[in-house]
């Protein structure tokens, strides 16, 4: 669910990468290392010296005073998400289902129905969306009689 040009699709083996946005500093990724022999001996080895280090100054280290920081509710996240269903298959469900995102204001960018017999997969991605516009969808989902699970719900990189 990462497209292949943004920069965590470039993420590979054993490293790892935190992507952030911020409205001042815009988009951050930290890249490196992550669990292994060699990264995680490091890591280990590195601790150790400064505990060391410490005890032989009769000090301890300190990351200092963190800052109270507010963090926006998830209700308020945006993204494009992915959301697989399982639904009966017959005429009229589609336009139930849609309705439901209608209501909710969460625009469906793609959609595709594969039947399964008496049942139908409908995997729908989304444009943008606030993230309590599309749990409300999904609880209104919930409760058509055509739908009969709601199997995966992804938020999508944009």
């Amino acid at each position: 669910m990462v497209p292949l040009s943004h920069p965590l699709a470039s993420v590979r083996e054993s490293y790892n990468a935190v992507f952030i946005e911020g409205e001042a500093v815009g988009n951050l990724m930290f890249y490196g290392r992550g669990a292994g022999g060699f990264p995680t001996a490091s890591a280990i080895l590195g601790d150790l010296i400064d505990a060391s280090a410490n005890v032989r100054k009769g000090s301890s280290a300190s990351i200092g005073t963190l800052a109270s920081v507010p963090i926006r509710p998830v209700d308020d996240a945006m993204s494009e998400y992915y959301l697989n269903l399982e639904v009966a298959d017959r005429p009229g469900v589609l336009a139930a289902v849609a309705g439901v995102f209608g209501r909710h204001g969460v625009s469906i960018r793609t959609m595709e129905q594969e039947g399964l017999g008496d049942e139908a997969r409908l995997i729908f991605i989304t444009h943008v969306a606030r993230e309590a516009d599309v749990q409300a969808t999904l609880r209104d989902l919930r409760d058509l009689d055509v739908v009969d699970r709601v199997v995966s719900l992804l938020r999508v990189v944009g």
